[in-house]
Order: structure tokens, then sequence, then C-alpha cells
């Protein structure tokens, strides 16, 4: 079993944006979280934590990519964060 690697202080505020861009483009989609999580193959309540703007709560790439796809917009928009 592996365990996460902590999130370092530099890097969570960029996690928090994330998790903000990824609840924009789904309620932009009409998604309810319970939806959504059902369609990229998680859990309402880890969707739920990614997007939650006081949890630090990482992701794998592969879950960014599946994101994206059912969202229908390319990846890199979740990763364009606002000033």
């Amino acid at each position: 079993m592996s365990r996460s690697k902590p999130v370092s202080y530099s890097n969570s505020d960029k996690y928090i944006q994330l998790g903000l861009n990824i609840a924009y483009f789904r309620k932009l989609r009409g998604l309810t979280q319970e939806e959504f999580a059902e369609a990229v193959g998680i859990s309402r309540s880890y969707l739920s934590a990614i997007e939650a703007p006081n949890v630090v709560k990482t992701i794998s790439l592969e879950l960014l990519f599946s994101m994206a796809e059912c969202l229908q917009i390319d990846s890199y928009k979740l990763l364009v964060f606002r000033e």
C-alpha cells in the first residue's frame, strides 16, 4: 500500500485552486458532485474533498485527464490559476 507524499506548503494553494477550477467547470456543465464523481470513477466524498477550498487533496494526472475529458475541456484549463 502506497502512502501519499505530503504536499509542500508552497504547492498547497495550487491544489486548492485546482479543486476550485474543477468545481467551476463541473458546475458550468450542470453536473452534480454525484454525477461527476460517478462519471470519472471516484466517490462523491473524494470529489468533495478535492473541491473543498479549505482542504489540500492531491490527485493523479490520470484522474485530471479523466475529469477534463468528462468536462469536455482541454486538461490544461484545470491548471490555469487565477490571481
